[in-house]
């Protein structure tokens, strides 16, 4: 019975202790078996006070969120702490969920507030709002303060170091945008202040599209009459026309000062320019210019007089125009010297179109003393707009002047010091023309040997022009790398602003909502939703820009390629004076070389152009075969045919596209051909927008021409050949399959060679 007893689940008793009684179970007397069983009880009674301790409760999930008490704004990563098992971070919503049991201590912390304790006591939502802590707040002010300190100092930055290095300007410009919060009451305003800055940047930097844009985004942040004047102005170096009318048209209904409404006023006449309506054009100039006289703005005087002035004479009116363009002149005296220098310049060019040379003449070399007072006295250093009116230029113009008065002797001693001056000042565009200007005024009168030291000096410059022109197309290239980084950087900033706003939006309602669940939900969706469209806009933006990088790169590969003249053509041109000289054939050596400068000058001319009128084209292709058959006259005959239904001015094509291929006929085809050989190009047309361009010859053919190459020719690749290929590329790339191109041996018997190019129209 005892050890039933002592079996009972509901008993606990030592193990030691039973052995004890088992062993001595004999000699115990009956007041031993008693007071054992008074013992038992005892524990009993011990173990059931045991069993009577408190239940230990399941954990159940808490949830709660944490505001401030004033603005009832959610605090984002609050830590929410149970010790010994955990912490939580509050959401952008402030929310929290944390697992406790009642009689748990939860303790609420964050450094913008004094910490906050709370014991669990049943599973309802704790909703905590808390105060400031004081310390914070000051702490607060003084970041602010340091933070517009660093905004003021990069804006000013940005501003002073435009005309130094834009790129480092724009730099500045990205840490202003940075240091803006996102509670700052006065944000937009100072967004609106720095794309405005960023957009005169990208308007000094000569992108009036950049520039546009950039407007617009300062005005949707703040409107400014001066910034929407701006944004006029730039849509003017656009050259778009009719949104600059609009623009204008809407600032004439704004309240607008004096100086507002002039340059508003000035800005519709320029726009009307551009919309060929002269007229209104005139009515909008001479309005401001009324304005501007009663307000004694003479700066504005003067450029309105010369607008007039242009104007009147694209009408034919030039003494109504020469009215105008003196009084400029006489207002511009009264100013600076550089403004008399700037409009004499402008004054003279104005007499040059109408052949009045001594006018002219009078007017640039007062203009010629104004300029070397400006630099004696060591004044502001001359703008990007004042090139003009620099000595060398100057110089250059009055010896125009006087060699178009065939007043040779004058025209020397200008040109001379026009090259001089260009020289020191490294002006190579300026000593190339005053060179060639100064080689046809010798040959002119009849000094042929002094002409030809000119064009051989001309013919050195224009080298050094063409590296010149390779560096800055290089230079330009990094330069619009840099300008796409600094750009998609702030773009970058704007689009984390608009996501930042977007993600404070959607907080702030579901503070409303708090206790809808379901429409918190939903909240959410449509921020997801709202987030893959941004990040889906964000990837469109970033393609179509790498898509304008790549065009951009093209038109810059375009105007390297089209740089490059062919040094094979010119090297052996130069040959063969070389040739008529130690012949002392100088008439022929003479004709050749006047010949040879007409196609220099003509293919300079067109080298800024991408496409040219077809007519041009074969104009110059005439002259080129014109020159090969005067120096080969006894290895082939040729002919140039073109298709009388072809209507050559609605053709563009790439200048000097054609050249390479005819000059292969020639060096490579029929030079080395033992009879005489026949050169044919033909115009056809096949439909209404595309024609066929053949080039033949009856020479060698390719095969024998490529065994006829010396080791040292073979180990160097054609250039001119390379070029038109590089360029055909690119130009089917930009404008859909606009030339292609077939090479085939002319007969069966691989001697000679045709050349087929299939040119389309412009769409």
């Amino acid at each position: 019975m005892l050890l039933l007893f002592l079996q009972n689940e509901n008993f606990i008793f030592p193990m030691k202790w039973i052995k004890f009684i088992l062993m001595k179970q004999k000699m115990i007397k009956w007041s031993g078996v008693m007071l054992l069983l008074f013992l038992i009880v005892s524990f009993q009674g011990f173990s059931q006070e045991e069993n009577e301790a408190p239940v230990i409760t399941k954990p159940m999930v808490i949830k709660g969120s944490v505001k401030e008490k004033k603005t009832k704004k959610a605090i984002k990563d609050v830590e929410i702490t149970i010790m010994g098992k955990g912490t939580v971070l509050t959401d952008v919503f402030g929310d929290f969920r944390i697992q406790a049991r009642i009689g748990d201590e939860i303790v609420i912390s964050h450094d913008s507030f004094e910490t906050v304790r709370y014991v669990v006591k049943d599973g309802q939502r704790v909703d905590v709002e808390v105060k400031e802590n004081p310390v914070t707040i000051r702490s607060q002010k003084l970041s602010k303060k340091r933070t517009e300190s660093e905004y003021q100092e990069n804006l000013q930055l940005a501003r002073s170091t435009i005309r130094k290095d834009v790129s480092a300007s724009i730099g500045y410009i990205t840490k202003s945008l940075e240091s803006i919060q996102e509670d700052d009451p006065k944000g937009d305003m100072k967004r609106a202040e720095l794309y405005e800055t960023l957009a005169d940047i990208y308007s000094f930097s000569k992108q009036p599209d950049l520039a546009e844009s950039n407007y617009r985004i300062s005005l949707s942040y703040a409107y400014n009459t001066d910034v929407k004047i701006k944004l006029g102005k730039a849509q003017l170096e656009d050259k778009n026309y009719q949104g600059a009318f609009k623009t204008f048209s809407e600032l004439q209904r704004s309240r607008l000062n004096a100086e507002q409404k002039i340059l508003v006023l000035e800005g519709l006449g320029d726009s009307n320019k551009g919309l060929e309506n002269s007229s209104g054009a005139i009515q909008n100039y001479n309005s401001a210019l009324s304005l501007s006289k009663r307000k004694n703005l003479d700066d504005k005087e003067i450029s309105l007089n010369t607008k007039l002035a242009d104007i009147l004479q694209e009408q034919g009116n030039t003494s109504d125009a020469a009215g105008y363009l003196d009084n400029s002149v006489q207002l511009a005296q009264q100013q600076d010297r550089k403004t008399a220098a700037r409009q004499r310049s402008v004054a003279a060019d104005f007499y040059n179109k109408s052949n009045s040379y001594d006018k002219e003449i009078q007017l640039r070399k007062e203009a010629l003393a104004d300029i070397e007072e400006i630099e004696e006295n060591a004044e502001d250093e001359l703008l990007e707009e004042d090139k003009a009116i620099t000595p060398q230029v100057q110089n250059y113009k009055i010896a125009n002047a006087f060699a178009a008065q065939e007043k040779y002797d004058e025209a020397i001693s200008y040109f001379e010091e026009s090259k001089k001056e260009a020289a020191s000042k490294n002006d190579l565009i300026v000593q190339k023309d005053a060179t060639r200007k100064l080689g046809e005024v010798y040959r002119e009168k009849g000094e042929l040997e002094k002409a030809s030291e000119e064009f051989e000096e001309y013919e050195v410059i224009v080298d050094k022009l063409y590296i010149q022109k390779e560096q800055e197309i290089s230079q330009a290239a990094r330069f619009g790398r840099e300008l796409a980084l600094s750009a998609n950087r702030i773009e970058t900033l704007e689009k984390d602003r608009e996501l930042n706003e977007t993600r404070y939006q959607l907080a702030f309602a579901s503070q409303e909502i708090l206790d809808q669940k379901s429409l918190r939900q939903q909240v959410m969706i449509y921020f997801l939703i709202g987030l893959s469209v941004l990040l889906l806009l964000m990837a469109y933006l970033m393609f179509r820009n790498i898509k304008q990088q790549r065009y951009a790169n093209n038109l810059l590969a375009l105007k390297s390629l089209r740089s490059q003249m062919n040094p094979h053509f010119i090297f052996n041109a130069l040959n063969s004076v070389n040739t008529f000289i130690a012949t002392s054939d100088e008439r022929t050596a003479n004709r050749y070389l006047t010949d040879f400068s007409l196609l220099m000058r003509a293919v300079l001319e067109n080298s800024e152009e991408d496409f040219i009128p077809l007519e041009k084209e074969i104009e110059l292709l005439r002259l080129y075969v014109q020159l090969e058959h005067f120096r080969f006259q006894d290895k082939f005959e040729y002919q140039v045919e073109v298709d009388p239904a072809i209507d050559v001015a609605e053709y563009m094509i790439p200048p000097m596209l054609l050249q390479p291929y005819v000059e292969n006929a020639v060096w490579h085809g029929l030079r080395y051909k033992s009879e005489k050989g026949t050169l044919s190009i033909r115009f056809d047309k096949i439909d209404e927008g595309s024609i066929k361009i053949v080039i033949e010859d009856d020479g060698i053919g390719r095969k024998q021409s490529k065994a006829l190459k010396t080791n040292n020719q073979k180990l160097q690749k054609s250039r001119g050949m390379g070029n038109i290929k590089k360029r055909i590329e690119i130009l089917n790339e930009m404008y859909k399959d606009k030339v292609d191109v077939f090479i085939s041996d002319l007969n069966g018997n691989e001697e000679g060679t045709r050349v087929q190019l299939i040119l389309k129209k412009d769409r």
